[in-house]
């Protein structure tokens, strides 16, 4: 059963792949309308706090190091299983969506890279001894 420091892995590392997604399509707004630095810092800030993608991508990002901290509290969570999981996984998310949503090109290469990490995720995750982490 998964631990709500688990659940908060697990969360983070969706908010992660979101707040990815959302930057991009925001900034490709950005850039379609000159650019996020057209204006200077104060455009940048005004182009920020008008576009709904980048300010929900900004949020996501703090949820999501929130969320990440909270995980990382418990005992039972080592860094060196945590970090893999979520950066791993969040990378698959986002190639996926990329592909599937955003239509980006992937080559069959880049689909083995992307099931090759998750393997190695996969396989990280299943050698945990359970032991504490030590601090």
């Amino acid at each position: 059963m998964l631990s709500i420091h688990g659940f908060a892995l697990i969360t983070a590392m969706i908010l992660n792949a979101v707040a990815n997604v959302l930057i991009k399509v925001g900034s490709s707004k950005a850039e379609a309308a000159g650019g996020l630095l057209a204006g200077g810092p104060i455009g940048a800030i005004k182009t920020v706090l008008t576009s709904p993608a980048l300010l929900v991508g900004l949020t996501c990002f703090g949820l999501n190091a929130a969320f990440y901290m909270f995980a990382l509290q418990s005992k039972d969570l080592k860094i060196s299983l945590a970090y893999p999981i979520m950066v791993g996984g969040g990378y698959a998310i986002i190639a996926s969506v990329g592909y599937l949503a955003l239509k980006e090109r992937l080559t069959p290469f880049q689909f083995v890279g992307v099931a090759m990490i998750l393997i190695g995720v996969i396989i990280v995750a299943s050698q945990t001894d359970g032991t504490p982490a030590t601090t």
